[in-house]
């Protein structure tokens, strides 16, 4: 943010200036009004009748006030100081206000020309909103703007915080609504604060708008007095200014002395931090505002009062096509704006309305901050050769996927130390999951009390920790969304705490696709290990591999989910996933030592294929195979390939073929997903006719309806985590749900024709082994040596 001399906080407005502020703030009231409710006769040229009505009243009034009167005092503040600013709307159902802010200050019209700045463009603009065809009702990815879908509520702050990170000169207003204000992930977010570097970040100046209800109920801040309030907000490491009133005069004068207090603290506290070098942590501003529910709507509807309650969330007036006193409160209440005064004889806003308004990029519907793919760069990813591991022959040498990852992202993070536009993200596991590599680019992030026995801590780290899955989620997404990249590393079993989080950020690129002045940005890239199958510390309550079904629910175009088997596919997987655009993928890798399966050059054939035969392992000598050992994961190929080569040693006439599945959105028909085989490609792979014995990571069940199409499905057999999990070995784990290697075999046998009676005794011999193996840890608490010593020598 540019430097800005400490002014008098007590500003006091002109009447000019109040006269103009007071001209927006009611025009954005009525254009928010309007939305909800007219189908025609934008500017009240005649008396309201019923067919001027919408026939479903759709949106929510209730916020749209508050919102207004933030969209106009920040106009303001930008316009006088030359900010550079950027506001994330948390009240999302405040999308009427949001909209008619927009359309006030040209950017709408500009975005989309059909709706133009004059009563054609009202009408239209009026007619759009929650309607076929139309915009939806909330803050969305159609809105100019909007970094932030306002359907689900708890991420605002987390999301103004992303945007902020490594943006020194920018601000980042963010609206927090009483009813967010109550969520888990919201009251985490709260301590980004303590992440915030004051000399490479921008500021997040919160705005917690408390207007007293919820859709039904008080909300809980609302209700606090305002000691025990300011006493939260400053445990949080803030210093509230307050807001408080129903008369627009007074509140507006307020708002302007506290947004003008607020900005010359926050520029206090950088040039402090930047020129004179205090490394204090920063105590940030908070405006706490609190104006009515449905502000300057109807006082009264039917005798009970609206205005200030929370009957005025959403429609204050439900029945004015049918009641006539509905019907003409309607009327006094759109009249009361005096929209005569506001628009033209063209319906365009006069020149008071359009006063405090910034010029171009600097209104918050233009900055190019809110579409990010206007300012992503591609970043600098190096040769893969540099880190590849060597593997002369396949599963004979280990290594720790993540571990070598790790060097791969250190070098990225020092590649892009002076721009600065890369961060690893993570609840408290990036050394855990063997990513400490990148501590030798950056440390991590912290402004709180530092002590001698800490390590890697680092005011201007890139590496952020904070355990709140919700608040490293919403972090990475705000960045993304501004023009950066970033990868999120979490433990598999945890990541679900973000389910409906990355339900909303699909949704926004889905539909962003669709908009053609969306520029893409750089995909959501999950790191998903310490596993389901390797949980020694911590046992079943770890172990959980459904985010992957999660996800692959989702928009096909929108999502990829890869299971590298070893470290070089890791590496290729990783490269591809950094290189894309408005994706989100997910990477599942284990982070302990594992078998070298593929050299480089095989993992980048092997990566771009998605799924391919494994010729070395199988024993088909280019024949028709009798059985496919399919596998996806690690683990699961490991015990594939056990499986494979007991099956060379005892039923050495059997024609085997192995096939691996790094991209599971591959088994998908291809008019499913855009990486879907075609019929003939699967039943190429996996044969029409054969059985198919798939060793998969995670549910099995997911296999089967990925695959339920396909000719062969009657032939697939799924072995995958059955939710059977304890403390024990890493084999035991693999018995306990049976996608063992002698299990695989007993699978093998059991769906052979002809196997059953001319193999019982290998199949006895397999069943032996799984419980010789039970007998075998119970005593000696490790694996049997024949499992713990195995490699492939075939």
């Amino acid at each position: 943010m540019p430097k800005v001399a400490h002014q008098d906080s007590s500003t006091v407005l002109t009447d000019d200036e109040l006269r103009t502020l007071d001209a927006h703030w009611r025009a954005a009231n009525y254009l928010a009004a309007g939305q909800i409710y007219l189908l025609a006769n934008p500017l009240l040229r005649e008396p309201l009748k019923p067919e001027h009505i919408k026939p479903r009243l759709l949106g929510h009034w209730g916020t749209s006030p508050g919102l207004n009167l933030v969209y106009t005092h920040l106009n303001r503040l930008i316009k006088a100081r030359g900010l550079d600013a950027l506001c994330v709307w948390g009240p999302g159902h405040g999308g009427p206000s949001v909209l008619a802010n927009s359309w006030l200050e040209g950017t709408y019209s500009e975005t989309y020309p059909d709706v133009g700045r004059d009563e054609p463009g009202m009408g239209r603009l009026f007619r759009q909103f929650s309607f076929p065809g139309g915009v939806p009702s909330h803050v969305a990815p159609e809105t100019p703007g909007s970094i932030h879908e306002g359907g689900e509520l708890g991420y605002a702050l987390s999301h103004a915080y992303g945007a902020a990170f490594d943006n020194p000169d920018l601000l980042v207003a963010c609206v927090i609504g009483d009813g967010e204000a109550e969520t888990g992930p919201l009251a985490a977010s709260w301590h980004s604060n303590k992440f915030l570097d004051p000399v490479r970040d921008g500021a997040v100046l919160p705005i917690l708008h408390l207007n007293g209800y919820k859709i039904a109920n008080p909300a809980v801040l609302a209700r606090l007095p305002e000691p025990e309030l300011d006493a939260l907000l400053r445990g949080y490491g803030h210093e509230p200014i307050h807001v408080t009133g129903d008369d627009p005069a007074a509140v507006h004068r307020a708002m302007a002395r506290a947004l003008d207090d607020a900005v010359d603290r926050i520029a206090l506290l950088q040039r402090t931090a930047r020129e004179d070098g205090v490394a204090e942590r920063a105590h940030w501003p908070v405006i706490v505002l609190r104006t009515p529910k449905g502000w300057t709507g109807p006082a009264e509807v039917d005798g009970v009062p609206v205005e200030g309650t929370w009957r005025a969330h959403q429609v204050p007036l439900a029945e004015v096509r049918e009641n006539p006193q509905h019907l003409r409160q309607l009327e006094a209440w759109l009249r009361s704006y005096h929209p005569e005064e506001l628009f033209d004889n063209d319906g365009r806003p006069v020149a008071d309305v359009l006063a405090c308004v910034p010029d171009g990029d600097r209104r918050l519907g233009g900055t190019p901050h809110a579409n990010g793919g206007l300012l992503v760069r591609d970043l600098p990813m190096p040769d893969l050769d540099r880190f590849a591991v060597p593997v002369d022959k396949p599963g004979t040498t280990l290594h720790e996927p993540t571990r070598i990852l790790g060097d791969l992202l250190e070098h990225v993070m020092k590649a892009t130390s002076a721009r600065r536009d890369f961060r690893v993200v993570g609840p408290d596991e990036t050394a855990s999951n063997r990513l400490q590599a990148v501590f030798d680019a950056s440390g991590k992030a912290w402004q709180a009390q530092m002590l001698p026995v800490d390590e890697h801590l680092d005011r201007h780290g890139r590496v952020l920790e904070i355990l709140s899955e919700h608040t490293c989620q919403g972090w990475l997404e705000g960045y993304l969304l501004t023009g950066r990249h970033g990868l999120f590393s979490c433990y598999e079993a945890f990541v679900h705490i973000v389910d409906s989080m990355v339900n909303q950020h699909i949704k926004w690129l889905k539909t962003s696709r669709a908009l053609p002045w969306r520029a893409p940005i750089a995909s959501l890239n999950y790191l998903l290990t310490s596993h389901v199958w390797r949980q020694d510390h911590n046992g079943f309550s770890h172990q959980d591999p459904g985010f992957v079904d999660h996800v692959l629910n989702k928009s096909p175009e929108v999502v990829r989910v890869y299971l590298p088997p070893d470290a070089n596919t890791l590496l290729s997987v990783a490269d591809h996933a950094l290189r894309s655009r408005d994706y989100v993928n997910v990477v599942v890798a284990g982070k302990q030592p594992c078998f070298d399966w593929l050299s480089m050059d095989q993992a980048r054939a092997h990566c771009a294929r998605g799924a391919g035969i494994w010729d070395w392992a199988g024993t088909e000598n280019g024949g028709e195979p009798d059985v496919v050992l399919a596998c996806a994961g690690d683990v699961p190929t490991q015990e594939v390939l056990a499986a494979a080569q007991l099956l060379r040693r005892h039923l050495p006439d059997l024609a085997v073929r192995v096939v691996n599945v790094v991209d599971m959105t591959r088994l998908m028909p291809r008019e499913e997903h855009p990486h879907g085989m075609t019929d003939f490609e699967y039943d190429g792979l996996f044969t029409g006719d054969k059985p198919v014995i798939f060793a998969y990571h995670g549910y099995p069940w997911l296999i089967h309806r990925l695959a339920y199409r396909r000719t062969g499905h009657h032939n697939l057999h799924v072995r995958g985590y059955k939710e059977s999990g304890t403390t024990t070995t890493p084999f035991d784990m693999v018995v306990r749900n049976d996608l063992d290697r002698y299990r695989l075999v007993m699978d093998v046998i059991d769906r052979v024709p002809g196997l059953a009676v001319r193999a019982a005794a290998v199949r006895q011999e397999m069943a032996d082994a799984r419980t010789r193996h039970d007998a075998w840890i119970r005593e000696h608490g490790t694996d049997l040596p024949e499992i713990a010593e195995w490699a492939w020598n075939s």
